[in-house]
C-alpha cells in the first residue's frame, strides 16, 4: 500500500471515528433527557442476566429456526470483526495480510473459518429478507412497519451482504494473486468458499486482479465504516445496546408495579410511619413526555430492535386493537430523538408544545393494555414496554383525571371500600355465611 494510500485510510478512519463518536455521545444524551433511577443493585446477578441473555441469546431459542439464523449473524458479527482488525492494521501500517506470517500455518485455518461464518451470515440474511418479503410473516408486515422500519431493515440485511461478498470477492482476488507470485501478495494456502471465484478470476492478468483485489478491500472497510455510523440511527443498534440493556433491566418479579414514592411517602406519614422528607417541589405524577419517564426506559427504547414479539404477543392487538408494545417503543424512541435534536440546535427542546402523551401515543393505546406482561416475557432483550404504558397512565388518571367512568368508580371503590367493589370491608365475607351454615349442619 503507498503512502498516499495509507494517509487516506487514516483520514477515513479520522473521519469515520468522529462523526460515530459525535454520535454515540447524542444518543447518550437523549437517553439521559430520563429521569434518575438506580439499576445497580445485585451486580452479580445483573451480570447473569447479561451473560445469558444478551450474549446467550437465551430468550431467543423461543423460536429455535429465527434463533440459529440470528446466531450465525450474531457470531458471523463478533467473529469477524477479527479479520476486520487485520484489514484496519493494513491499513495503517501500509502491510498487506499482517498476521500471516505470524500465525504460520493457523492463519488460513483461521481465514476458513471466517469464511464459514460469511456462508452463514449470507444464509441467514438471505432467508430474513425472503421471510419479510416473500413469505411476509404478518408481525413484519403491521402497520407500525410501513415505510422506513420495513426500509431499514432491508438495507441492513442487503448492506451485510454486500459486505459479506467483498469478503468472498478479496479472498477469491488475492488466492488467485499468490499463484501468479505478484509482489506484496504473501502465499497464506486455499480458502475453501473464496474458492468458488478462481474460475472466474484466472483469465485476468494481474493489474486487473489487484483493481478487484483492492476495490473489494476499500469498499469492505469503507463499507463498515459507513455502517457503523447508519446503526446509530437504526433498530440494529440493538447488538450494542442489548448488553447494557439487559444489564440494567427490572430484576423484580413480573407483575410486580414500582411504587409511587411520593405517594408511598405521604400515605406514611399520614400513618406516622417514618418516611423520606417530601421534595420542595411536587413533580409530575406520571409521565407525560420522555423527561417524565427514567434513562432506562429511554434505552430501551433505542435498544428495541422492532422484531415484533411484543406485538405478536399482545392479546389487545391480537384482537384487534389499536395497541402495539412495538410502537410504543418506537414512537418513544421517535419523541426522545426529536428533542435531542432540537436541544442539539439551540431549539425548544421539551418546550416546543408537544409531548409524548397525545402526539405520539394516544389515549386509546394506553387504555387497550391489559397490564398482562406478555410483552416484557416476549422481548428478546429484557425491555420493558408495560412500565411506559403504566407511567401515561398515572398521568392520565393523577394529573388529566381522564380516565374511563368505570376506572373512576373502581378508584372511588378501593379508596372507601378498600376493593374494585363497593360493599363495606364488613361484608367482604358474608358470602361464606351459608358455607359455613352448611358445615355445622354436617
Amino acid at each position: 500500500m503507498s503512502l498516499l494510500s495509507q494517509l487516506f485510510f487514516l483520514i477515513l478512519l479520522g473521519v469515520s471515528a468522529f462523526f460515530i463518536g459525535r454520535r454515540i455521545l447524542q444518543i447518550r444524551k437523549n437517553i439521559l433527557l430520563g429521569k434518575e433511577e438506580d439499576r445497580t443493585d445485585q451486580p452479580q446477578r445483573r451480570l447473569k442476566t447479561m451473560l445469558l441473555v444478551a450474549f446467550g441469546q437465551k430468550k431467543m431459542f423461543k423460536r429455535p429456526i429465527a434463533a440459529f439464523l440470528h446466531l450465525l449473524i450474531y457470531v458471523g458479527f463478533l467473529l469477524i470483526n477479527l479479520e476486520v482488525l487485520e484489514i484496519v492494521l493494513d491499513g495503517l501500517f501500509g502491510t498487506h495480510r499482517l498476521f500471516a506470517p505470524l500465525l504460520g500455518s493457523f492463519y488460513p485455518v483461521l481465514i476458513n473459518f471466517f469464511e464459514f461464518l460469511v456462508v452463514g451470515v449470507i444464509f441467514s440474511c438471505v432467508v430474513f429478507l425472503i421471510r419479510r418479503h416473500v413469505l411476509k410473516i404478518s408481525r413484519f408486515t403491521k402497520i407500525e412497519m410501513k415505510g422506513w422500519p420495513t426500509m431499514d431493515a432491508t438495507l441492513i440485511l442487503v448492506i451485510e451482504l454486500v459486505l459479506m461478498v467483498a469478503i468472498l470477492a478479496m479472498n477469491g482476488a488475492d488466492q488467485v494473486l499468490q499463484t501468479k507470485a505478484v509482489a506484496g501478495y504473501p502465499v497464506t494456502g486455499a480458502f475453501f468458499f473464496s474458492s468458488i471465484f478462481i474460475p472466474l478470476f484466472e483469465p485476468l492478468s494481474a493489474n486487473t486482479l489487484i483493481i478487484i483485489e483492492r476495490v473489494a478491500w476499500w469498499g469492505h472497510i469503507a463499507g463498515i465504516f459507513a455502517f457503523a455510523y447508519y446503526i446509530t440511527y437504526s433498530k440494529h443498534l440493538h447488538i450494542f445496546l442489548a448488553f447494557p440493556n439487559t444489564y440494567f433491566s427490572n430484576l423484580k418479579e413480573k407483575g410486580e408495579i414500582k411504587n409511587m414514592d411520593n405517594v408511598t411517602n405521604e400515605v406514611k406519614s399520614m400513618l406516622g410511619l417514618p418516611a423520606d422528607p417530601p421534595p420542595a417541589e411536587i413533580p409530575r405524577f406520571g409521565a407525560k413526555d420522555i423527561n417524565d419517564l427514567s434513562w432506562k426506559h429511554l434505552m430501551d427504547a433505542y435498544a428495541c430492535t422492532e422484531c415484533g414479539r411484543c406485538t405478536d404477543s399482545c392479546p389487545a392487538n391480537t384482537t384487534g386493537k389499536v395497541l402495539s408494545p412495538r410502537t410504543i417503543m418506537m414512537k418513544t424512541r421517535d419523541r426522545a430523538e426529536e428533542v435531542g435534536e432540537s436541544i442539539r440546535k439551540g431549539g425548544a427542546g421539551l418546550e416546543d408544545g408537544k409531548s409524548l402523551y397525545g402526539d405520539y401515543i394516544n389515549k386509546e393505546e394506553l387504555l387497550a393494555c391489559t397490564t398482562c406482561n406478555a410483552c416484557v416475557e416476549a422481548c428478546p432483550i429484557t425491555i420493558d414496554p408495560l412500565s411506559i404504558i403504566i407511567e401515561m397512565r398515572r398521568y392520565m388518571a393523577m394529573e388529566e383525571s381522564s380516565t374511563p367512568q368505570s376506572w373512576n368508580a373502581m378508584f372511588q371503590n378501593v379508596e372507601t371500600s378498600f376493593a374494585p367493589w363497593k360493599f363495606p370491608p364488613t361484608d367482604r365475607f358474608n358470602w361464606a355465611q351459608d358455607v359455613k351454615a352448611k358445615i355445622s349442619d354436617q
